[in-house]
Protein backbone atom coordinates (compact mmCIF):
# COMPACT_ATOMS: atom_id res chain seq x y z
CA UNK A 1 0.00 0.00 0.00
CA UNK A 2 1.30 3.61 -1.03
CA UNK A 3 1.19 6.85 0.99
CA UNK A 4 0.28 8.90 -1.76
CA UNK A 5 -2.69 11.77 -1.85
CA UNK A 6 -4.93 12.35 -4.58
CA UNK A 7 -4.49 16.15 -5.84
CA UNK A 8 -7.90 17.97 -6.27
CA UNK A 9 -8.70 21.43 -6.99
CA UNK A 10 -10.03 22.79 -3.79
CA UNK A 11 -14.29 23.27 -3.50
CA UNK A 12 -15.74 25.97 -5.20
CA UNK A 13 -17.57 28.07 -2.42
CA UNK A 14 -17.75 31.24 -5.11
CA UNK A 15 -21.86 31.56 -6.77
CA UNK A 16 -20.40 34.69 -8.62
CA UNK A 17 -17.59 36.17 -10.40
CA UNK A 18 -15.22 38.70 -7.96
CA UNK A 19 -12.46 40.98 -8.77
CA UNK A 20 -11.36 43.14 -11.56
CA UNK A 21 -13.08 41.74 -15.00
CA UNK A 22 -9.85 41.71 -17.13
CA UNK A 23 -11.28 40.47 -20.63
CA UNK A 24 -14.59 38.67 -21.96
CA UNK A 25 -14.97 36.57 -25.31
CA UNK A 26 -16.86 34.08 -26.76
CA UNK A 27 -15.88 30.28 -27.29
CA UNK A 28 -16.05 29.68 -30.89
CA UNK A 29 -15.56 26.71 -33.66
CA UNK A 30 -11.96 27.68 -34.65
CA UNK A 31 -11.30 27.15 -30.58
CA UNK A 32 -11.80 23.22 -30.33
CA UNK A 33 -9.37 20.17 -30.00
CA UNK A 34 -9.94 17.37 -32.16
CA UNK A 35 -13.02 16.21 -30.06
CA UNK A 36 -14.91 19.48 -30.67
CA UNK A 37 -14.32 20.42 -27.16
CA UNK A 38 -12.71 23.98 -26.25
CA UNK A 39 -8.92 23.44 -26.03
CA UNK A 40 -7.47 23.82 -22.29
CA UNK A 41 -4.49 25.86 -23.95
CA UNK A 42 -6.69 28.33 -25.69
CA UNK A 43 -8.40 29.20 -22.03
CA UNK A 44 -5.47 29.21 -20.56
CA UNK A 45 -4.03 32.20 -23.04
CA UNK A 46 -7.42 34.22 -22.34
CA UNK A 47 -6.33 34.06 -18.69
CA UNK A 48 -3.02 35.12 -19.33
CA UNK A 49 -3.85 38.11 -21.66
CA UNK A 50 -6.37 38.98 -18.91
CA UNK A 51 -4.13 39.02 -15.84
CA UNK A 52 -0.75 40.57 -18.39
CA UNK A 53 -3.68 43.51 -18.60
CA UNK A 54 -4.49 43.84 -15.03
CA UNK A 55 -0.42 43.16 -13.76
CA UNK A 56 0.81 45.66 -16.21
CA UNK A 57 -2.06 48.82 -14.74
CA UNK A 58 -1.19 47.17 -11.92
CA UNK A 59 2.89 48.11 -12.24
CA UNK A 60 2.38 50.96 -14.77
CA UNK A 61 4.37 48.93 -17.39
CA UNK A 62 4.89 46.15 -19.52
CA UNK A 63 4.68 42.90 -17.57
CA UNK A 64 5.90 39.00 -18.91
CA UNK A 65 4.62 35.86 -17.44
CA UNK A 66 6.99 33.77 -15.61
CA UNK A 67 4.81 31.43 -13.66
CA UNK A 68 1.41 29.81 -13.71
CA UNK A 69 0.75 27.71 -10.84
CA UNK A 70 -1.92 25.96 -9.51
CA UNK A 71 -4.35 25.69 -12.32
CA UNK A 72 -7.55 23.68 -11.80
CA UNK A 73 -9.32 22.81 -14.79
CA UNK A 74 -13.04 22.33 -13.38
CA UNK A 75 -15.54 22.27 -15.86
CA UNK A 76 -15.70 22.40 -19.69
CA UNK A 77 -16.30 25.22 -21.89
CA UNK A 78 -18.07 24.82 -24.49
CA UNK A 79 -18.73 26.41 -28.17
CA UNK A 80 -20.67 29.62 -28.04
CA UNK A 81 -19.96 30.27 -24.17
CA UNK A 82 -19.23 33.91 -22.87
CA UNK A 83 -15.83 33.31 -21.34
CA UNK A 84 -15.01 36.12 -18.59
CA UNK A 85 -11.71 36.52 -16.89
CA UNK A 86 -11.16 38.23 -13.58
CA UNK A 87 -8.36 38.77 -11.31
CA UNK A 88 -7.36 39.36 -7.96
CA UNK A 89 -3.90 40.78 -6.47
CA UNK A 90 -2.27 37.96 -4.82
CA UNK A 91 1.16 39.60 -4.10
CA UNK A 92 3.39 42.30 -4.85
CA UNK A 93 6.94 41.46 -4.93
CA UNK A 94 9.98 43.71 -6.03
CA UNK A 95 9.58 43.12 -9.77
CA UNK A 96 6.92 41.00 -9.63
CA UNK A 97 3.07 40.86 -9.16
CA UNK A 98 0.89 37.53 -8.61
CA UNK A 99 -2.79 37.32 -9.48
CA UNK A 100 -5.39 34.91 -8.96
CA UNK A 101 -7.28 34.63 -12.07
CA UNK A 102 -10.72 32.86 -12.39
CA UNK A 103 -12.18 32.25 -15.78
CA UNK A 104 -16.01 32.05 -15.52
CA UNK A 105 -18.67 31.26 -18.24
CA UNK A 106 -22.46 32.46 -19.07
CA UNK A 107 -23.17 28.93 -20.98
CA UNK A 108 -26.98 29.53 -23.37
CA UNK A 109 -30.26 29.28 -21.97
CA UNK A 110 -28.29 29.39 -18.35
CA UNK A 111 -28.70 32.51 -15.88
CA UNK A 112 -25.74 31.50 -13.31
CA UNK A 113 -22.48 32.51 -14.38
CA UNK A 114 -20.29 28.98 -13.41
CA UNK A 115 -16.46 28.85 -12.70
CA UNK A 116 -14.41 26.75 -15.01
CA UNK A 117 -10.71 27.45 -14.59
CA UNK A 118 -8.73 29.37 -11.79
CA UNK A 119 -5.06 29.46 -11.16
CA UNK A 120 -2.40 31.88 -10.07
CA UNK A 121 -0.14 33.48 -12.48
CA UNK A 122 3.05 35.44 -11.83
CA UNK A 123 4.00 38.67 -14.07
CA UNK A 124 7.28 40.70 -13.70
CA UNK A 125 7.13 44.08 -14.54
CA UNK A 126 10.36 45.20 -17.54
CA UNK A 127 11.98 48.23 -19.16
CA UNK A 128 11.83 48.93 -22.90
CA UNK A 129 14.88 46.62 -23.11
CA UNK A 130 13.13 43.82 -21.08
CA UNK A 131 14.90 43.86 -17.97
CA UNK A 132 13.08 43.09 -15.26
CA UNK A 133 12.52 46.42 -12.85
CA UNK A 134 10.90 47.35 -9.62
CA UNK A 135 6.86 47.56 -10.14
CA UNK A 136 6.13 50.65 -9.53
CA UNK A 137 2.47 50.52 -7.61
CA UNK A 138 0.45 52.94 -5.48
CA UNK A 139 -0.19 51.14 -2.27
CA UNK A 140 -3.61 50.14 -1.79
CA UNK A 141 -5.73 52.44 0.41
CA UNK A 142 -6.35 50.86 4.02
CA UNK A 143 -10.39 50.22 4.62
CA UNK A 144 -11.77 52.28 7.45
Amino acid sequence: MTDTQAVHAPPVTETAPCGDLCIRTLAMPADTNQNGDIFGGWLLSQMDVGGGIFASKLAKSRTVTVAIEAMNFRKPVYVGDLVSVHANLVKVGRTSVTVHLEAWVLRRREMQPILVTDGNFTYVSIDEEGHPQAVQHDDPPIPA
